[in-house]
């Protein structure tokens, strides 16, 4: 224990990262709580200094009030709802598989993690490069790589995320983008827990003739529930707040020309009330998103602590 003395020298030590936490995190908190609840708020008329509000629950209103926000709420709980459960459930089956093969495991673990350092927009770039169609509908010129594979297996070209193609079609592309690339750090998370499990428990499952799928489920998944536990908590925090994926893949208009903001997300919406002057209601609509995330958090804690085995 320190001296009460020598506590000061702490406080020393540990006054520059709080003055920068104050800076940059403490103070554009609070300054997003007074913009929030401050009706009519104006960057243009606060930075005039002579701007005084009423306060009260008005931005939150317009937010709610506001077609496109449950339009976006709506793209943000679907894409949570469908892509969690699914990476989680690869990321464990590709983990597991990872953990049993010896041969090159070093090298597929560092091809699995590449996503995870690669930088977002590019990579959704990628992707709308492998499902486009250039040209018309019924007469394509070119087809992406996908399109490619559907046709050499004898299907026909689907219009993936070009004008006129439909909403489900669009949704499914950046369902398999997010799936694909939120699975190597959830991978990582998966296999270092399942290297830290005594193999003694298989050993014993194996004498006692135990199969795959019951060693699986019987003894790998309640040994690794904390960290399946922990992937499913930040991957609905990482959900909630998707936004640069479908920039990647469809642009600022976030979805397909003739279709703008069809995929647009809750934060796609806060960025949108910023960019037209509307700091109140993008305060209002960041704070119904943090209550959002607070609460989807809160359940998978009082979930966890019922089934997660310590």
């Amino acid at each position: 224990m320190v001296d009460g003395k020598q506590q000061w020298k702490g406080w020393v030590y540990l006054l520059p990262a709080l003055i920068l936490l104050a800076i940059f995190t403490f103070w554009p908190i609070v300054n997003t709580i007074y913009m929030a609840f401050a009706n009519g708020y104006s960057s243009l008329g606060n930075a005039g200094g002579d701007a005084v509000y009423e306060f009260g629950i008005e931005n939150f209103k317009k937010v709610i009030q506001y077609k496109n926000f449950l339009n976006c709420l709506k793209n943000t709980c679907l894409l949570c709802v469908i892509t969690v459960p699914v990476s989680t459930l690869l990321a464990l089956l590709i983990s597991v598989a990872l953990n049993s093969i010896k041969f090159l495991n070093r090298t597929l673990q560092t091809i699995y993690f590449l996503p995870y350092v690669t930088n977002s927009i590019a990579i959704g770039m990628v992707f709308a490069m492998m499902f486009n169609i250039v040209g018309t509908y019924n007469n394509p010129i070119t087809v992406g790589i996908v399109n490619n594979l559907i046709e050499a297996l004898g299907g026909t070209a689907v219009n993936w995320i070009n004008a006129g193609s439909s909403y489900w079609a669009n949704m499914a592309v950046m369902i398999i983008y997010i799936v694909w690339n939120a699975l190597p750090f959830k991978i990582l998370i998966l296999l270092g827990g399942l290297q830290s499990i005594n193999k003694q428990y298989y050993d014993a499952a194996k004498i006692d003739g135990a199969s795959r799928s019951t060693i699986l489920w019987r003894i790998t998944v309640p040994l690794l529930s904390p960290m399946i536990a922990y992937v499913v908590i930040t991957g609905f925090i990482g959900g909630f707040k998707e936004y640069t994926s479908i920039v990647g893949v469809f642009g600022d208009n976030m979805g397909p020309a003739g279709a703008k903001g069809r995929l647009n997300t809750i934060v796609g919406f806060i960025y949108d009330q910023l960019s037209n002057d509307w700091y109140g209601r993008a305060s209002a609509a960041a704070l119904i998103l943090f209550l959002i995330i607070f609460a989807v958090t809160m359940v998978n804690m009082y979930v966890s602590k019922k089934r997660v085995h310590y």
